[in-house]
């Protein structure tokens, strides 16, 4: 019996020492395998683009909405932009100056000096891809607080967005923005002045005036909180001017250093050539000084060729990093006949010459700014 017990104990002893050998060997082959955990993962990297065009002065004098009148007390513009109406719409987003309110026939249809347009005016750009409407600049009170009341009524009809002037404090809180393949716009807008014309007595919401300057940086500031790409609509500059004055290049360059990162201009009714404004941190802000009349009752000296400016924006997204460039600057030239219907500057055949001229302004401050696309 003892010789037995004595086998058992023996036969345990072995397979408890083989047992310790081979899991040593294992434990030990495994220990010298990568640890497969404490790899680092690949971060993937996503880029996507989005297009913005903008267009300028939309300023309906009575003999643009008159020559539009089908009775009735009813307009359409859709004949004027027939011509250009693939090229507004061909863009992402889409961003048009409409420099006269649009309060419509109820509060009077009214012209130079002081401007109120058929809401008409707004379903033909709606209709040819706008998508929102800068409405500050000289001629927002020109119906007073009721025309800014009305004509923001009636852009809210046409479920168009507006910015720079408001029927409200809270309605001003609120920044426009447009997202478009992932990449998100906020819109803001001001205007050097009103023509003389008193904001009242606590409604700075009615217009945003340039004139506040802490007010600019910190709805640029709060802008940059909620988006990609700040765009910033200013209404200066001189009148007829076509090339930029001292103080709208100071302008720009301060605002770009605040965080813009696209300008677009308009005021002079003609067009000021684009260029590139460089941040202190060595970012790049893309700037048109003045793209012109796109629809107006004015002729003559430049004041009946305008254009669609257009920018691409190129977002990168590595992990937690995100990277915005701006590139492919492009622009067509447009042209508004004595009937008002306006077409591209390369189909107006008595216009030739006027192309060349009008490519080499444009591009004076930007060589390579590409005309077309």
């Amino acid at each position: 019996m003892k010789k037995s017990r004595l086998i058992v104990i023996s036969l345990i002893l072995l397979v408890a020492v083989v047992g310790g050998y081979f899991g040593f060997k294992n434990w030990s082959n495994l220990s010298q395998q990568p640890n497969i955990g404490a790899q680092s993962k690949t971060e993937t990297t996503k880029t996507t683009t989005a297009t913005l065009a903008a267009i300028g002065d939309v300023l309906l004098h009575d003999r643009v909405y008159e020559n539009a009148h089908v009775g009735n007390q009813k307009y359409n513009f859709n004949p004027y932009f027939a011509n250009v109406k693939e090229l507004i719409g061909k863009s992402d987003i889409t961003m048009a100056n409409q420099e006269s309110m649009v309060g419509g026939v109820e509060i009077g249809l009214s012209s130079y000096p002081t401007f109120n347009s058929p809401i008409e005016i707004g379903e033909t750009l709606k209709d040819c891809g706008v998508d929102i409407v800068s409405i500050a600049n000289n001629h927002t009170l020109d119906k007073g607080s009721r025309g800014v009341l009305k004509g923001t009524d009636n852009w809210d009809r046409l479920g168009m967005l507006y910015t720079g002037a408001f029927r409200s404090q809270d309605d001003r809180a609120i920044i426009r923005t447009i997202e478009k393949n992932g990449i998100k716009f906020s819109f803001l807008a001001y205007t050097y002045g009103t023509n003389g014309i008193p904001v009242p007595q606590g409604k700075d919401y009615l217009v945003n005036l340039i004139g506040d300057g802490s007010q600019i940086k910190k709805d640029i500031t709060e802008a940059r909180k909620i988006s990609d790409v700040v765009v910033v609509s200013l209404h200066f500059g001189n009148e007829y001017q076509r090339q930029p004055s001292v103080e709208q290049k100071n302008l720009v360059k301060e605002l770009a250093e605040n965080g813009a990162d696209i300008i677009m201009g308009h005021h002079p009714h003609v067009l000021q050539p684009a260029t590139w404004i460089t941040r202190s941190n060595g970012e790049k802000v893309f700037v048109a000084y003045s793209l012109g009349n796109f629809i107006s009752g004015q002729r003559w000296d430049y004041k009946d060729i305008g254009g669609i400016m257009r920018i691409t924006v190129e977002k990168t997204v590595t992990g937690d990093q995100k990277k915005i460039e701006l590139k492919d600057p492009a622009f067509i030239p447009t042209f508004v006949n004595g009937q008002y219907h306006v077409s591209p500057l390369a189909n107006v055949r008595e216009k030739d010459t006027f192309y060349n001229k009008i490519e080499q302004h444009m591009k004076s401050l930007m060589p390579e700014l590409k005309f077309g696309f």
